[in-house]
């Protein structure tokens, strides 16, 4: 027998054939978020019905329409630059080769907690191939810059391989704010887009030209409307009030503060390290 649903009046009570009761309190608005399709989502899923990875060379393509350059080769930064890469030389003309090698146990650098971690851990993830990229023009495509360290240490470290030019292409829009949502960005401060311009950012790592796609493309690149995406890291309208102030260390739980400050010292008990949570599991009484 199908189970049965008594919708009570207008005060959106529905209780099944179980007895549980659930009301809706609010009309749904989804917004995904548009990092997904960038970044975050694995290049071989869909979300709401488009390809992440075409979605990616469209991306790509858009920038390569948006920001031309004249160049001998399109390189990315892999892995996750590689498919808007593709897309940007196919629709430019641009030959695409592999002049980055990734490092594959090296974790992501931007969650690194010290600014030393994470230009170390740059170095050891990317190294660029000398016998592809010396004595070229380079495109190299990013899906993103959120500090700017690992941009700054490639271009750097492809100058010394022997690039003629390097023009970097970013396949989203400048990231100028942080999210509350779940996805480890810096803080305000840190994020480079909020206190330079194109032109400065472009100086600071060191490019010969910097080109970052645009909202527009973007968000027709995803394939979804823009109204049921959450763009806020690019555009500060974020779907939900965020926090007006971020917690302080002291009143987040242990295992959510950083390691760096869990072996900091109490400032009055200097040989006394900071309490550990202790990790004997109690036994429970009947059960063996």
């Amino acid at each position: 027998m199908p189970p049965m649903c008594v919708r009570l009046s207008r005060a959106s009570l529905t209780i099944n054939a179980d007895g549980v009761a659930t009301r809706r309190f609010a009309p749904a608005t989804p917004t995904g978020c548009v990092f997904e399709y960038v970044y975050l989502a694995r290049p071989d899923t869909r979300i709401s019905g488009r390809s992440i990875i075409a979605a990616r060379n469209a991306m790509g393509a858009a920038l390569a329409r948006e920001h031309p350059v004249e160049a001998d080769l399109v390189i990315a930064t892999p892995d996750s630059g590689t498919p808007a890469a593709i897309g940007y030389s196919q629709e430019s003309g641009i030959p695409f080769a592999q002049g980055i090698v990734k490092n594959a146990y090296v974790g992501r650098t931007f969650i690194q907690p010290t600014q030393t971690l994470r230009q170390l851990g740059i170095r050891l993830k990317l190294n660029p191939v000398r016998e592809v990229i010396e004595g070229k023009r380079l495109v190299v495509v990013d899906d993103s810059i959120v500090r700017g360290n690992t941009q700054r240490a490639l271009v750097r470290m492809l100058r010394e391989a022997g690039a003629k030019e390097i023009h970097i292409r970013i396949s989203s829009p400048p990231v100028k704010w942080p999210c509350f949502y779940g996805i480890d960005f810096a803080t305000r401060a840190e994020l480079i887009a909020n206190g330079m311009n194109i032109q400065e950012i472009c100086n600071h790592i060191g490019a010969d030209s910097l080109g970052y796609l645009s909202v527009e493309g973007m968000v027709e690149a995803s394939g979804q409307e823009a109204s049921r995406l959450c763009m806020a890291c690019f555009d500060g309208n974020y779907p939900i009030e965020p926090p007006h102030a971020a917690p302080v260390i002291s009143t987040l739980p242990i295992s959510r503060v950083p390691s760096v400050y869990r072996r900091r010292r109490d400032e009055n008990k200097t040989d006394a390290p900071l309490p550990r949570r202790n990790s004997v599991v109690p036994r429970i009484e009947g059960v063996k």
